[in-house]
């Protein structure tokens, strides 16, 4: 079933949004947050990820990402296969007071496919956005960069760590950030 928000051009700079299946709120602990953290680290230092802003929310995340070698597609299909991976493995060995309620909702979600997966975190849609202007860039970008304050978390967009508004700011920045160029 096509959504019709796809990469199709591989070299392309693009707004996705990655979810959590049932809406989850995995990323409410920090361990699986830094998971996606160090996981969107690997792929911009070995596999040519350019990352122009991100968001971590409970259940989703929102990145405007380009591929510089003309694989964003396969980057993103390794960034979730071995985000969930990860962050099963933590939820099966970490503290986890809500471990048989998370891994049901995982094997569900992945029994509903005929897939040969027993667990899905990730929905299979990445809601991606193709990048055309510097308008609609500024645009994505202040969209991401607000989330956490329209959730209530913080009063200022910068004040929310998993987030790359802090850099625009001259606080800390977890990820290499790449800069447009028109």
């Amino acid at each position: 079933m096509s959504t019709g928000y796809q990469i199709t051009n591989q070299y392309g700079l693009y707004f996705v949004t990655f979810t959590v299946v049932d809406w989850v709120d995995i990323f409410s602990r920090k361990i699986y947050r830094d998971i996606v953290i160090d996981s969107l680290r690997h792929c911009a230092e070995h596999k040519g990820l350019k990352i122009y802003g991100y968001v971590i929310m409970t259940n989703h995340m929102h990145l405007i990402i380009q591929g510089a070698q003309g694989n964003l597609s396969g980057i993103v299909r390794d960034f979730k296969k071995f985000t969930s991976f990860k962050i099963l493995e933590a939820i099966k060995e970490e503290p986890e007071s809500r471990r048989e309620w998370l891994l049901h909702r995982f094997a569900w979600n992945a029994a509903q496919r005929t897939a040969n997966s027993h667990f899905q975190l990730w929905t299979h849609s990445n809601h991606a956005e193709e990048i055309f202007s510097h308008p609609f860039f500024l645009q994505k970008l202040n969209y991401l960069h607000q989330n956490p304050v329209r959730a209530g978390w913080v009063e200022k967009e910068e004040d929310w760590c998993y987030s790359s508004a802090g850099v625009f700011y001259g606080k800390i920045n977890l990820l290499p950030l790449s800069h447009w160029h028109e």
